[in-house]
């Protein structure tokens, strides 16, 4: 199995507690996170424990990524691990605050690459385009995190 690391940050005008409570509102993630929408698949969301499910795609086409929080630490940090068919690994947000005021928003993922030699050819390729769309979705999450 071949591992991914992505690693992408922002800046945002709001506070770490504003920045988190807007990120992990699960039913909002389609305002921010680009094509995805997320829901509360077990326990309450909020806790290491709970389960998450995100379908990322365009109509009926796309992927689902199943996951499982493992940690809960507010407004810092929450991490997952991807539990699904196609994503594997794991994933962290990070809010710090930021001097002077605000926040930095990080976001981490650690993946297992699916596909063997095929995705080991491909993640060149395709690692920009996830990085665009990553940092794309934390500017939108810093965004509307200023409403």
């Amino acid at each position: 199995m071949t591992h991914a690391r992505i690693s992408v940050s922002v800046e945002a005008e709001a506070s770490p507690s504003r920045v988190f409570a807007v990120l992990t509102d699960w039913p909002r993630h389609d305002e921010w996170m680009v094509l995805t929408r997320a829901r509360v698949t077990a326990g309450d969301g909020r806790s290491a424990g709970s389960r998450l499910a995100a379908f990322t795609g365009l109509g009926p086409v796309g992927f689902l990524d199943t996951m499982e929080i493992t940690e809960w630490d507010p407004p810092t940090a929450v991490a997952v691990r991807h539990t699904g068919r196609l994503v594997r690994g794991t994933g962290v947000f990070r809010v710090l605050p930021r001097p002077g005021g605000g926040s930095v928003i990080g976001w981490e993922e650690d993946l297992d690459l699916p596909f063997g030699p095929v995705g080991r050819l491909g993640w060149p390729l395709l690692r920009p385009v996830n990085e665009a769309f990553f940092r794309l979705s934390l500017r939108r999450l810093a965004d509307l995190s200023a409403e």
